[in-house]
């Protein structure tokens, strides 16, 4: 046991290794933080809001590493060298960026879009991960880091009233195509996790005050007919932060269910597909 941290396969074991996370305070990215120091990493934790920050520092620190809360606005690229430089000052280095700052302003159709709103997601959902990408690249170089960024499955289907969100949400894959063909020569390898729909504290009072049944549209929408966890995306993330994910760059890895596709026959009918693949 290293740190309080249970032990682990080497390459799953993140001992010594400084994280850091943005839109840390919650949902998926609070989570990945927890888990990343269940792992052994030490964490820093940024995003907007101090309060919630502090909270999940508090709580990353009872897993036996450091963690470290760094208020910041990832729409500003200033901002973002001052969190990485924070980072650096308090624990000497960084070897895993993870871009999980983002969210929807408004659901609106593309004809009324505010433009002031489509500017701020993409902003906080694509422009964001360049400027912390820029500042951390130095010192991502030095460790033979890597860089995840998080998406989202409205990147890779579109969703209709939050045109802005999807379109940043797919030009972030391709920036985690370009960026890991450049930085692969540095030793950083850069991939993308695209999550569905997952219960965060946000979406779970989302869907109650709105009365939306996510579980009756997650049945019908999804092959394996629930909602996600956030600890199967944070699972996902924390993957492609260790050694076990080395040889992997540049892919984007759907969290999402898997989507339903309809067929010429029922397969739930065992009997009626017994006969047919008997007949074949």
């Amino acid at each position: 046991m290293v740190g309080g941290v249970m032990s682990l396969p080497p390459e799953f074991d993140l001992s010594g290794r400084v994280a850091v996370v943005t839109g840390g305070g919650s949902g998926i990215g609070r989570d990945t933080a927890l888990l990343l120091a269940e792992r052994g990493a030490d964490v820093v934790v940024a995003g907007h809001r101090a309060e919630p920050l502090e909270e999940a520092a508090g709580e990353i620190r009872k897993r036996g590493v450091r963690a470290l809360a760094v208020p910041t606005d990832v729409r500003k690229p200033d901002s973002c060298k001052a969190m990485i430089e924070a980072a650096v000052a308090a624990f000497g280095r960084i070897d895993i960026l993870i871009n999980n700052a983002g969210g929807a302003h408004g659901h609106i159709g593309i004809a009324k879009m505010d433009l002031a709103k489509w500017d701020r997601d993409v902003q906080l959902n694509l422009s964001a991960a360049l400027y912390c990408a820029q500042a951390a690249y130095a010192h991502l170089k030095k460790t033979k880091g890597n860089i995840v960024n998080i998406s989202s499955m409205a990147g890779v289907n579109g969703t209709q009233g939050v045109a802005a969100y999807s379109a940043a949400k797919a030009g972030l894959q391709m920036l985690t195509k370009v960026m890991s063909a450049e930085f692969g020569t540095a030793g950083i390898r850069v991939n993308c996790v695209a999550p569905g729909m997952t219960a965060t504290e946000a979406a779970v009072s989302g869907w109650e005050k709105r009365g939306y049944d996510a579980a009756a549209t997650a049945k019908q929408a999804f092959s394996l007919g629930r909602y996600g966890t956030m600890r199967e995306v944070s699972q996902a993330i924390v993957f492609f932060a260790s050694d076990a994910a080395s040889y992997i760059t540049g892919e984007t890895l759907a969290v999402g269910g898997g989507a339903k596709i309809s067929g010429m026959i029922s397969v739930e009918d065992d009997e009626t597909l017994g006969t047919l693949l008997t007949k074949a």
